[in-house]
């Protein structure tokens, strides 16, 4: 499932270049993938800061929602994650435990938050130094992705499937999220 998503992100990105270099605008690979990320980024965060603070410890109840996170260790687990890739495109070490919210000390909403969009800065980095020629140069380490594509398609993926979550979440609670208003 996860190879298939890959690929369609794959050639959504590509279609997405190849239809901005026919109209004319110069493109590189970093700017058609920024493309699709600040997309997704702008849309999670945004999703992240309608949820009122005192609905960050929320959990779904009815349903099939056993063991799940709350809604802010959902938020803070993808913060983890964008970092733990964007040091995996940088040949760093990546955060420990990012299934549990990882190291970062931050518990609050406004501290989560700071943390979710520093993140996001460092992917952007990670982006902006990918290029045709290092596209699919092998990284190393944890966490999913082999080559530079992989690691940018999957920290992509991760962020729009926990986006589709945090949706329900906000949902339940009376909150029409943003991107739908």
């Amino acid at each position: 499932m996860r190879r298939k998503l890959g690929a369609l992100l794959f050639v959504l990105i590509a279609g997405t270049a190849l239809g901005q270099q026919a109209t004319g605008q110069p493109k590189t690979v970093a700017a058609s993938i920024s493309f699709m990320w600040s997309m997704v980024e702008k849309d999670f965060v945004s999703l992240a800061d309608a949820m009122p603070e005192d609905k960050w410890s929320f959990k779904p109840s009815q349903g099939a929602f056993s063991n799940v996170r709350s809604f802010g260790e959902q938020v803070k687990h993808v913060a983890c994650a964008n970092e733990a890739w964007a040091k995996k495109l940088r040949g760093e070490k990546p955060p420990a435990h990012c299934d549990t919210g990882g190291p970062n000390p931050a518990k609050t909403k406004s501290e989560i938050l700071a943390y979710l969009r520093e993140s996001f800065s460092m992917m952007d980095a990670g982006i902006g130094a990918t290029n045709a020629e290092n596209l699919l140069s092998p990284v190393h380490g944890p966490y999913a992705g082999g080559n530079r594509l992989e690691v940018l398609t999957s920290a992509l993926w991760h962020v729009s499937d926990h986006y589709g979550q945090l949706v329900e979440y906000v949902r339940m609670n009376d909150i029409v999220p943003p991107a739908s208003q």
